[in-house]
């Protein structure tokens, strides 16, 4: 499983990667590819975000699944992409696929997200269950 070294992770399947006060998020290889094929995703409003709530939500032809703040702040910028081409998360998690951009000084929260060998522990997790 493609989990790259240079992001965080929550144990909701969402990576997260830094760049000074911005904070990059989407979902990882391993969600989209447990969901399916995506069809539709809710991107995060331009407000506020509380870590740990919901902030929107991803359709695939299994099931909606909902896409949760990995870090407190205001989201500045959110993939337009994925409003017509919403399969772009399925081919490219990790790049084309981003769905956020939150801008926060929370970085305390961004540290104490899952390392790379912390996610992949879980990853393995749940494929013995």
């Amino acid at each position: 499983m493609n989990v790259p070294g240079d992001l965080r992770y929550t144990t909701d399947h969402e990576w997260v990667r830094r760049d000074g006060d911005r904070f990059t998020i989407g979902i990882t290889a391993f969600a989209q590819e447990a969901l399916g094929d995506i069809v539709f995703v809710e991107r995060p409003k331009a407000d506020d975000v509380v870590a740990g709530d919901v902030c929107g939500e991803i359709e695939s032809t299994k099931s909606v699944s909902e896409l949760y703040a990995p870090i407190s702040g205001k989201v500045v910028a959110t993939n337009e992409q994925v409003d017509e081409h919403p399969e772009v998360v399925n081919a490219d998690p990790y790049g084309e696929g981003w769905i956020a951009v939150i801008e926060s000084e929370d970085v305390g929260t961004f540290e104490a997200l899952l390392s790379p060998g912390q996610y992949e522990e879980i990853i393995a997790a749940s494929a013995e269950e």
